[in-house]
């Protein structure tokens, strides 16, 4: 896990890319390198997070034996291992995944990304083409940003290097608009910044000769069948656990010590099942949880009950609500764009404290309620209840947004449509849009800034590709059963668990933002507010309304807090409370 860089082009200087190493740091605190080709017209840049061989030999840029290719790389190739076996051939000079993704695109060329499993996104340099190959995992699980212009390729993993090396950018109005009018984030190349694009996930961007182009690699529409897997539950449920242990496995491939988060709910009940069933009971993998101190919303009782007949040591990691401004401040920082509110503040605090603990690696159990339909609005739909539409906010029954409180120009501008795509029954496209426009990607960017923050490694088991392929193609009776969610993950689990494991019931919810808000951070809720309405920005909304509004919320007449964050957010995102640099 690593932070990476590059500009490509004729106009611009080596101490541009050093400022886009050193806006990155906090990626990789383990190294720098910077690589300039001898025409002058690529630079590399990287900050090495040390994971896999710790030593020198694996620092980036990273060259080919024969110094043709260069790499800067973030990320993991977890079936590294296997590749290199059959890639024996290579002169390797390491022990890295890194030098194994060299060789598989000195074999294969971009056939070699169907290759790899794995998260990353890395910047390959062909001397002699003078040439960019770029790409981004199937997920988007590791980040990759760009900006192109006037004969010059930017590219970075996070959006701050970019105004670091010079490059201008203001807020992009239509994202914001379409955030505040629908609730939608990370869900197209565009970001919150004007000319500053995200590279989708399973994509490629070449650069060559000044001349930019960005294709797909990997669909997971592609990988869904036009008819449901119509073979026995036994058949499915040996090969899907098969995958399961495997990806769990191969996440554990480190040269530095991992842990695992964990709530009470079934998705962290699994892993912890896996990683029982591979490590045995002896198993003593550090196990992280966050708390508020509010019984309604915290999740240690079951925490505690699940891990009491295993040696997992249980590291709790407290949030409280005079932390909240200036840890905010800092997140926010970090993420470059609006945020998903006091889960990722308490997210925060668990890889603090993993970090402290000198736990590098932490897995999670991102995933599972898209590959299994988990969230309500899946049963309504297919239960003819709903339409289907994803509510941002789980648990209440208001609009999670306050459209009325913008100016009728600002709202015109938004982009709300997501589209299904694809040609499929309604529960698997639900499914895919979450996965690919929705859900997944905005936690995606979510916990990759707020882990790297505390230069500690995400790694996410269930999204391997292997298992959402599968379990996206399974008939709807295996997904929902009995109004019930994630039948097939419930019907597994419970063959891997422990007898007397208690898992806690289903809750949306899972901090008391709405209470901190209207209650012990009002004063601070009301500052960020003010200092948005303040702004040019403030412009886009109806400030008479938007303060009538909040007053309601503070007065106890609402039961969701996503717009009431919105706001608070756009003024956390404003200086001099938060920048880019």
């Amino acid at each position: 896990m690593c932070g990476i860089a590059g500009i490509f082009g004729s106009d611009w200087e080596q101490e541009q890319l050093s400022a886009m190493v050193a806006s990155q740091r906090h990626r990789g605190p383990d190294g720098t390198g910077i690589y300039v080709s001898p025409a002058g017209t690529a630079g590399l840049g990287h900050n090495r997070l040390s994971i896999i061989d710790l030593s020198a030999a694996g620092n980036q840029p990273m060259s080919s034996a024969d110094e043709r290719l260069w790499i800067s790389f973030n990320g993991e190739i977890y079936n590294y291992l296997e590749l290199r076996a059959e890639l024996a051939d290579y002169p390797y000079r390491s022990h890295t995944d890194t030098e194994v993704v060299l060789a598989a695109y000195e074999r294969w060329g971009e056939r070699c990304l169907e290759h790899f499993i794995g998260m990353f996104a890395f910047l390959i340099w062909d001397e002699k083409n003078q040439g960019l190959f770029a790409a981004r995992d199937r997920f988007g699980v590791k980040p990759l940003y760009y900006h192109h212009s006037q004969g010059t390729l930017f590219v970075s993993s996070e959006i701050k290097a970019l105004p670091a090396a010079g490059v201008a950018s203001g807020r992009d109005a239509i994202t914001w608009s379409t955030y505040l009018v629908s609730g939608l984030l990370d869900n197209s190349e565009r970001t919150f910044w004007e000319s500053i694009k995200s590279l989708p996930p399973g994509h490629i961007l070449t650069w060559q000769n000044n001349s930019l182009r960005v294709k797909s690699w990997y669909n997971l529409a592609d990988k869904i069948t036009a008819e449901c897997d119509q073979r026995t539950y036994g058949t499915v449920r040996d090969e899907y656990l098969e995958l399961l242990q495997d990806s769990v496995r191969l996440r554990f491939r480190s040269d530095v010590p991992v842990g695992i988060n964990v709530s009470g709910g079934l998705d962290s009940s699994t892993l912890l099942g896996v990683v029982q069933s591979l490590q045995g009971a002896q198993s003593e993998v550090a196990a992280y949880t966050f708390v508020t101190g509010d019984e309604n919303y915290d999740e240690l009782p079951w925490v505690v009950q699940m891990l009491a007949q295993t040696r997992h040591p249980l590291k709790v990691c407290r949030l409280n609500p005079d932390e909240v401004p200036e840890l905010a401040e800092s997140v926010q920082a970090h993420q470059d764009e609006p945020f998903g509110g006091l889960p990722t503040l308490c997210y925060a605090r668990l890889f603090e404290q993993a970090r402290a603990d000198g736990v590098k690696v932490l897995l999670d159990g991102q995933g599972m309620d898209e590959q299994w339909a988990g969230y309500d609005y899946y049963l309504h739909a297919l239960s003819g209840n709903g339409n289907g539409k994803e509510r941002i906010v789980q648990g209440t029954h208001e609009s999670p947004v306050r459209p009325d409180c913008l100016t009728e120009e600002f709202r015109s501008i938004a982009e709300t449509s997501v589209e299904l795509p694809m040609p499929c029954d309604r529960l698997r496209g639900m499914q895919y849009r979450d996965a690919r426009r929705t859900k997944i990607p905005r936690a995606l960017r979510f916990n990759d800034r707020v882990s790297m923050r505390s230069s500690t490694e995400l790694r996410e088991p269930f999204l391997d590709h292997r298992l959402f392929e599968l379990a996206i193609n399974q008939p709807p009776e295996r997904k929902i059963a009995n109004g019930q969610g994630k039948w097939f993950l419930r019907e597994l689990t419970s063959t891997l668990l422990p007898s007397g494991i208690v898992i806690a019931p289903k809750r949306p919810l899972q901090t008391p933002q709405r209470e901190w808000l209207r209650g012990p951070l009002r004063w601070w809720a009301n500052e960020c507010i003010e200092h948005a309405l303040a702004d040019e920005a403030g412009e886009w909304f109806d400030k008479q309304r938007v303060r009538a509004v909040w007053k309601k919320y503070c007065d106890g007449e609402s039961d969701n807090s996503f717009y009431v964050w919105q706001w608070v957010g756009l003024g956390l995102m404003l200086e001099p409370r938060g920048s880019m640099v």
